[in-house]
């Protein structure tokens, strides 16, 4: 194939990848940027869980508050839709076309092109013979039902006849609330869209959109154009853009089953592939199961999120990554997999996009490890969830119904499909309550929908069209500066006054605008007529935006005025960020080269370094890296800054901080000694960075790693002090060991050991204190027989002990329960301002009351939590007043339900 055309329709069939690219060409050859995907994980972007659509990365490009040095793109950007309101997760792999991840081809024009060349390139691309040579009379379109221009222009110049140009109007209950009415949010750039369809033929059920059998498979959307021509204010006023855009989309996996003659997407090159290598992996023939078809699906979503940083956790992102894991596993369970299999499927993945998305190749073997880690956790897991359900059926027959709540616990915490649930209680003969497990299922959506929400008011972003020149990386402060902007509350104002909150935008600034971990600096800006406190500083597309308030007088735009950066915290801020760098190659160096940045916060007080390793970092291991990082502060060697061409910077070993955004010229941080590896001379660290620096390491004075932690799975975090606060760290310390030398009467070197030797001993007094409790519960158990009661016909014993805890507890219960048979037991421990609570239910009364139930009353009633089995439950509450009521309510509430 050649670069610009691809093969008629008498030809081979297009491969997936060759219709990406061909894609890609097009858009090229029409003066177009390529852009590069961006990652799944949105960059500075709060109000989206994962990139969704092709346009995520352009937002601000659309608000007009970020330039680039083109107006014209093409994008082929990897999408996932798993999480949050955009969630296809329950349809994978049961319907033709819903995916987890999917690419977006995408070509857009930021204030260039409009509705004319919008819609002649859809046309001539999907219908030209030197490209796809769809057959044009099996394309209809929609416009929005106002939209004028849309409609002449597929009618007289495209040529397209009337009866296939369908207008949608307003269908969705609220004027622009349309199929063919795109908005960003509540607020923000909108405009009207016109859609291609695809018509698959008689033969297949379905109707023309905007009719109501348009649910049906005939006609499939292949491409939207998006129209941005308005600006939607917070009270529903549309107003027109200045610089109308265009947005656009088509679906790879849609357009490939087109060309490649299927109806399905899963019966596409890419998909078939990686199905039959599931199949074969599994020892099975592919039959068209849904489970493989999930299994191949997910392997692309999970491949993909772990390539760009993310990893399986109990929140956000790693929990949706974790689920979609599970979901794979549990389908490769259903077709007989009884080891870990799912990691083997990255392989076949890489042979199919690897060349595509060259970070797969790169990740491979990362990628591989995670999965597996967690398909090994989730066999664990899953024997967790049989147990817990084996509790649950205890005491239940054939005939009776486990409960909705039940199941969606096994489902919702363990991750216990329910159809798996629902054959283990088949096999006893009793069902479930399906009822109320969808309403609970309802209400896990209800809260991934309204965590999915986000309202932002994009009018009230501050849009600046000039960009602010940065100056700080040489001074603190500028006498010669400019205010080109005033704004409060997002508004743009002429004058703020003594007292107002507000924004200042220069037109060259000495502050430093959050970015790349560090937080924004402070300081003032002062003018003949007024001072402004500078309380943080950010970034609005090229502009540099100064948050604070006046301090004293006013301030109006095109006034000059002086800036300047407080100086003791932009020197602490430079010594911290400076150390992250440095501690970063430490961790690579004592770690190895698996470990990478995940993150990092960078104040005037201390630092934070996110990275990717799997176990706790040991503690021989902290002092080595502490030292390493030490040894580069006392060599005291000149930091180096160089811009270079990013791929240049890459050549040179540079490393990257994941989730950042980088131009064709990239600013390289040269830190520490250099050191000759592989024949190659190599300095301690280089970095891509625009952040602020010290001169030389020595600036950094001391560093202190004072913290190791986990923050999620493969996810660790240090924390460090340096310079003054590391001192001041270690000062602290030795104080503290010199007071604790002085109070044990030991010589400092020997605190460590008499502590150890405390330890110990406190550790034989506690059970020596556990023996005599045992004791005094067995001594006490023989007179608590004679306070034995019948309750509706039911031997009961309710008893409170003094001096006894949950532990003591568990083994007065046991003494109890061998010399009562027949028995319901319950036992209240008092033990200071605690309360311990056991219940008791002989297997033989478990049908008519369950310990469970006891102590679930007793807790909620004290003020406490506790649970457990039918035949044996504990729990703990406060000490309270409230104690005496409550046992002497207990007989007549257990008469309740045993009568």
């Amino acid at each position: 194939m050649s670069s610009n055309s691809v093969p008629s329709s008498s030809d081979k069939l297009l491969s997936t990848a060759q219709i990406r690219q061909a894609f890609i060409d097009f858009f090229v050859s029409k003066q177009h940027t390529h852009v590069p995907s961006s990652s799944l994980v949105p960059f500075n972007d709060p109000t989206l869980l994962f990139t969704n659509a092709g346009m995520n990365q352009f937002k601000d490009c659309f608000l007009g508050i970020d330039k680039r040095d083109y107006t014209r793109a093409v994008t082929s950007q990897k999408c996932v839709r798993a999480g949050g309101k955009h969630n296809d997760l329950d349809n994978v792999g049961y319907t033709a076309r819903h995916h987890t991840f999917f690419e977006m081809l995408g070509n857009f024009s930021f204030g260039d092109y409009f509705k004319q060349a919008a819609i002649s390139y859809a046309w001539e691309f999907l219908t030209s013979k030197q490209w796809l040579a769809l057959d044009a009379e099996r394309l209809y379109v929609t416009v929005y039902e106002t939209d004028n221009d849309a409609y002449n222009i597929w009618h007289n110049d495209i040529g397209l006849p009337a009866d296939r140009i369908i207008r949608i109007g307003d269908n969705k209950g609220a004027p622009y609330a349309s199929d063919n009415f795109w908005a960003m949010g509540d607020t923000g750039p909108c405009g009207p869209c016109t859609e291609v369809f695809f018509d698959h033929g008689e033969h297949v059920e379905g109707g023309l959109p905007g009719t109501p059998e348009e649910d049906g498979d005939r006609y499939i959307e292949v491409w939207n154009c998006v129209f941005m021509q308005f600006n939607r204010l917070a009270d529903g006023t549309m107003e027109p853009l200045p610089a109308p855009s265009v947005d656009t989309g088509m679906g790879l996996e849609r357009i490939s089953a087109i060309l490649q003659g299927v109806h399905s997407n899963y019966e596409i090159d890419l998909f078939v592939n990686l199905i039959n290598s599931a199949a074969k992996l599994l020892g099975i023939a592919n039959e068209g199961q849904a489970s493989l078809k999930v299994i191949a699906d997910h392997i692309r979503a999970v491949s993909f999120l772990i390539a760009d940083g993310v990893l399986p956790s109990n929140e956000g992102r790693g929990y949706v990554l974790r689920r979609i894991i599970r979901r794979a596993v549990r389908h490769g369970n259903k077709l007989g997999a009884e080891d870990s299999f799912f990691y083997k499927m990255v392989a076949p993945l890489v042979t199919e996009m690897g060349e595509a998305y060259p970070q797969l190749v790169e990740k491979q073997a990362f990628i591989e490890s995670a999965i597996e880690k967690e398909e090994v956790q989730f066999a664990k897991t899953l024997a967790q969830g049989l147990r817990l359900l084996d509790s649950e059926l205890e005491g239940l027959k054939s005939g009776d119904v486990l409960s909705g709540e039940a199941a969606f616990k096994l489902y919702d915490t363990y991750g216990f499909p329910v159809d798996l649930t629902a054959d283990i209680t088949r096999e006893r003969g009793i069902s479930i309550d399906e009822a109320g497990f969808d309403e609970h299922m309802e209400q896990q959506r209800q809260r991934a929908r309204d965590s999915g929400k986000f309202d932002v008011d994009y009018s009230a972003a501050i849009k600046v069209e000039t960009a602010t020149e940065f100056v700080g990386y040489e001074q603190l402060e500028d006498d010669q500066v400019t205010i080109i902007g005033l704004y409060q509350d997002g508004k743009e104002v002429d004058e703020l006054n003594e007292g107002e909150q507000g924004v200042i935008v220069l037109n060259r600034t000495p502050f430093y605008a959050e970015g790349g971990g560090q937080v924004g600096e402070m300081g003032e800006i002062r003018s003949a007529s007024g001072v402004f406190e500078v309380e943080d500083t950010k970034k609005s597309g090229q502009a540099i935006i100064h948050h604070g308030v006046v301090n004293m007088g006013s301030l109006t735009t095109q006034q000059p005025a002086e800036a300047q950066v407080k100086s003791n915290i932009r020197l602490a801020s430079a010594r911290n960020h400076s150390a992250t760098h440095l501690l970063h190659a430490a961790l690579r160096k004592v770690l190895g080269e698996k470990v990478s940045q995940k993150g990092s916060l960078v104040t005037s007080e201390v630092l934070r370094f996110d990275f990717s390793y799997d176990t706790p970092v040991s503690a021989r291991d902290l002092l080595t890296i502490e030292r390493l990082v030490n040894e580069q502060i006392q060599a005291n060697i000149a930091t180096q800054i160089e811009f270079m061409n990013i791929d240049e910077a890459m050549a040179k070993g540079a490393a990257a901080l994941f989730g950042e955004k980088y131009g064709e010229t990239v600013r390289v941080l040269t830190m520490g000694t250099r050191e000759i590896e592989d024949g190659v001379e190599k300095p301690f660290s280089i970095e891509l960075c625009g952040g602020l620096h010290v001169k030389r390491t020595g600036d950094i004075g001391l560093f202190k790693i004072t913290s190791e932690s986990g923050i999620a799975a493969g996810i660790r975090r240090i924390e460090a002090l340096t310079g003054m606060g590391a001192l001041r760290y270690v000062q602290q310390a030795d104080s503290q060991l010199t007071t604790l030398a002085n109070q044990l009467k030991a010589k400092r070197p020997e605190v460590a050991e008499r502590v150890q030797s405390m330890a110990d001993k406190q550790r034989e007094l506690e059970k020596e204190i556990e023996r005599l409790n045992q004791k005094i519960a067995s001594a006490q158990a023989a007179s608590l027989i004679d306070d034995v009661q019948l309750i509706a016909d039911k031997k009961v014993l309710i008893a409170q002990v003094a001096g006894i805890d949950g532990k003591a507890i568990r083994g007065l219960m046991d003494d109890m329960k061998s010399k009562l048979q027949d028995t319901i037991i319950v036992l209240i421990g008092e033990k200071g301002e605690q309360l311990a609570l056991a219940a008791s239910v002989s297997k033989s009364l478990t049908g008519d009351i369950k310990a469970g139930d006891i102590i679930r009353y007793l807790a909620t009633e004290l003020g406490g939590k506790g649970g457990g089995k039918p035949d044996y439950a504990q729990g703990g509450a406060p000490n309270s007043d409230k104690l005496a009521t409550v046992v002497a309510q207990l007989p007549s509430w257990l008469e309740s339900l045993l009568a």
